[in-house]
């Protein structure tokens, strides 16, 4: 007869059911049980489980001891600090009355904590319900239960929720920290005081320890402070396999993967070599010491003393009560009674804790502590920790009499690794990056373009990852391009690999042939309500150099522009004139033939002695004769708007679409016309051609180095198409 049995745990079950079998009488020849799929259970058993019965009258044999069993990283775990249980983190509580872990500490200091946190108790999700006794450390079925194995968000200190994530959300709700920009600002809004005035109601807001997941996701998270109307760098995307804590972090013992950091970070042997690791993509100096070559460990503590340095300033002069740190002693911050700039062992305790605090003051320190807690912070975020740093300095700076310098600090990284700014940023709100903007503006765009021949959304960048244009990040050797096709459909193969691969972000986004297209059969000066602004995009330098091959910018019918700007052969590529990874100008080689360039910068170069913008001035560099044109074509762009579309028109070269209606005839745009439904609308095909033409001029900052008599060309023929006075220039 055969038998479905529910199968629920194999083990005991099956145990029992074999010592019911061998009680009953039976025939004296060995029993088995059918192979069968059992699928009464939820989750279908596909196990094939065959046992053999001894037969009745068979002697009783002694039963075997039960098998210790195995627990898998046990020996791994002991070893680490989840499981020290002689820790501060989990004895801080022995002495307290009642002997029990609170609730707001419960969740981290505590499996018990944790596991009710999560719900894996039973218990309502997202919330601790009760205290819990001290702990032994944190145990296995903290990290691993039902609830764990499909947990892929984590809602941060600052109310953002972190979604799309593997096992690292178990980590990461404990390493966020406690505090926020919004916690901060919460506090202060409370108090009810100006910047620099002293509150009783303001004590120092703690981030907490070993917060790494807010310092890596940066402002995503907005673990530390930020300041109003400054950008931050988001999440630090490490390279493929190395991007979450336990792609970096064995998630038992807790310890760094030094070997492996050592495949794309050479020299690195110890976890003390990581504080000197510095790639390509960070060559600025962010303290502004001098010193490129230091790790970025070394640029945060650069910065860290000089934010001490300003905290000091700022509390002895404005806050008017010296004060003064100690990394070991909550809460942290104390008063420096005998002002010496330290706090010894008599003032670090609670009763003489800081507590002349004013919203800037705590802001800055604030943020020097976020940057002391956690001391992985350099690889986590750096360059989120170096932001909060130089911007808590400046703020300090504007209210100190001698302000600390920091004017050769740089906040941000070149543009390619520039991961705070709008290039990276502005689809934050969206959550991706759509596929018309993502071969630029991501860190997988042109890595998929360059193999597929297109490019679909991309998720949101924090800047170009070394994968973006590195096809093996071992040599470092870069993806091969033969050629570029620009947005008019001309092809280019400049002969340079490495110059075709910077050319396919580096053309543009428009040409003469998508304006005619826009243009179609109206009349030059007819207005049109299909007509909207063709913008050029941003740093169009090769569409620039290769003039009319390409025609980047809008081509007058019936005139002749030129082509390529073939410099001298050592510096014919982008990489001969640029650094590859700063981006800043090899102006040391411009130097070796233009002279002036030492003490007058690029913009004095010029080679010709003719007077092309009709100033008289032969000697300004050709910036400077590119510059007067693109005045003259403003105000004849402005005049013909007035007379000839009939509504006034003026141009923000930083606000989007960039040209909008001039409501109050003042002649510049004003704060509250820069926006999006101000845009101007009453295009005719003459204003638009002169209006690309113009932008083209000026989103290319270095036009005049890439090809500026191309540039001058295009600026003429607009000037005298709209009836500007040319009479005293001349057409290259």
């Amino acid at each position: 007869m055969h038998r479905k049995w529910l199968l629920i745990a194999l083990g005991a079950s099956l145990l029992a059911l074999l010592a019911l079998a061998s009680g009953c009488g039976g025939a004296p020849t060995p029993q088995v049980v059918e192979k069968e799929v059992i699928k009464e259970v939820p989750v279908e058993v596909t196990r094939i489980v065959e046992v053999t019965v001894a037969p009745a009258e068979a002697p009783a044999e002694a039963p075997a001891a039960a098998a210790t069993p195995e627990v898998p990283y046990l020996a791994a775990w002991a070893g680490s600090g989840h499981a020290d249980a002689a820790a501060e983190a989990f004895r801080h509580w022995d002495a307290a009355d009642p002997k029990e872990i609170p609730v707001e500490c419960a969740k981290c200091h505590s499996t018990a904590g944790y596991r009710d946190f999560l719900g894996a108790d039973g218990s309502t999700a997202g919330v601790v319900d009760k205290a819990v006794a001290p702990a032994n450390g944190i145990e296995c079925v903290a990290c691993h239960n039902d609830v764990t194995l499909t947990k892929t968000s984590v809602v941060m200190p600052s109310g953002a929720e972190i979604t799309g994530l593997g096992s690292e959300a178990r980590c990461m709700e404990c390493h966020q920290g406690r505090e926020s920009t919004v916690s901060v600002n919460a506090a202060i809004e409370k108090a009810a005081v100006d910047e620099d005035t002293v509150s009783a109601d303001l004590g120092f807001l703690n981030i907490h320890y070993f917060a790494a997941a807010a310092t890596k996701y940066g402002t995503l998270a907005k673990g530390g402070y930020e300041y109003a109307g400054k950008t931050y760098e988001a999440n630090f995307a490490h390279v493929k396999g190395y991007d979450t804590c336990v792609g970096c972090h064995n998630p038992h013992t807790l310890e760094l993967k030094i070997n492996e950091c050592a495949t794309c970070h050479t020299g690195v042997a110890s976890v003390e070599d990581l504080r000197k690791v510095r790639m390509a993509g960070s060559l600025v100096d962010y303290d502004g010491d001098g010193d490129v070559t230091e790790g970025i460990a070394a640029e945060i503590e650069g910065l860290r003393a000089l934010l001490y340095q300003a905290i000091q300033a700022y509390a002895a002069n404005v806050a008017g009560t010296a004060i003064a740190y100690n990394s070991a002693a909550y809460p942290y911050f104390f008063t420096d009674s005998n002002a010496n700039g330290q706090a010894d062992q008599d003032e670090a305790n609670f009763g003489n804790r800081y507590a002349s605090w004013t919203p800037r003051l705590l802001k800055a320190a604030y943020n020097y502590q976020v940057a002391t807690k956690d001391p992985g912070a350099y690889a986590h975020g750096g360059k989120y920790i170096i932001q909060l740093l130089n911007d808590s300095l400046a703020d300090l700076n504007t209210k100190l009499e001698q302000p600390i310098d920091i004017s050769k600090a740089r906040r941000n990284d070149a543009g390619h690794f520039a991961g705070s700014e709008m290039a990276f940023r502005d689809w934050d709100a969206e959550g991706a990056v759509p596929a018309a903007c993502a071969k630029c503006h991501s860190a997988g765009g042109l890595p998929m373009f360059l193999k597929e021949g297109t490019v679909i959304s991309q998720p949101i960048a924090n800047g170009f990852q070394c994968s973006t244009c590195h096809n093996d990040l071992q040599t470092f050797t870069r993806y091969e391009v033969a050629k570029v096709t620009f947005p008019s459909g001309a092809t280019i193969d400049s002969g340079d690999p490495n110059t075709n691969l910077c050319l396919n972000c580096h053309q543009g986004r428009e040409s003469t042939v998508s304006v005619n297209r826009a243009i179609g059969n109206l009349t030059d000066d007819e207005v049109s309500e299909t007509l909207t602004f063709r913008n050029i995009h941003y740093f169009a330098a090769g569409a620039t150099r290769y003039g009319t091959e390409v025609k980047g910018a809008y081509e007058y019918a019936g005139k002749e522009y030129v082509g390529f700007f073939a410099h001298v052969p050592n510096a014919a590529n982008c990489g001969d004139c640029h650094d590859t990874h700063g981006l800043t100008v090899q102006t040391d080689l411009c130097a070796t033939c233009h002279p002036s360039v030492k003490e007058k910068g690029l913009e004095s170069i010029r080679m010709s002695t003719v007077d092309y913008d009709g100033d008289g001035d032969t000697t300004e560099g050709i910036a400077g004769e590119i510059e007067t044109m693109r005045e003259a074509v403003y105000k004849a762009l402005q005049t013909y708007a007035v007379d000839k579309a009939g509504k006034a028109i003026g141009y923000d070269a930083q606000s989007y679409p960039y040209f909008f209606t001039d409501g109050n005839g003042n002649g510049q745009i004003d704060p509250d016309e820069a926006v999006r439904d101000n845009r101007y609308v009453t295009w005719t095909p003459r204003l638009l051609r002169a209006a690309y033409n113009y932008q083209y001029a000026t989103k290319d900052p270095g036009a005049f180095v890439h090809n500026g008599k191309y540039i001058l060309q295009t600026l003429y023929d607009s000037l005298a198409d709209l009836g500007g006075d040319v009479a005293a220039m001349t057409r290259p």
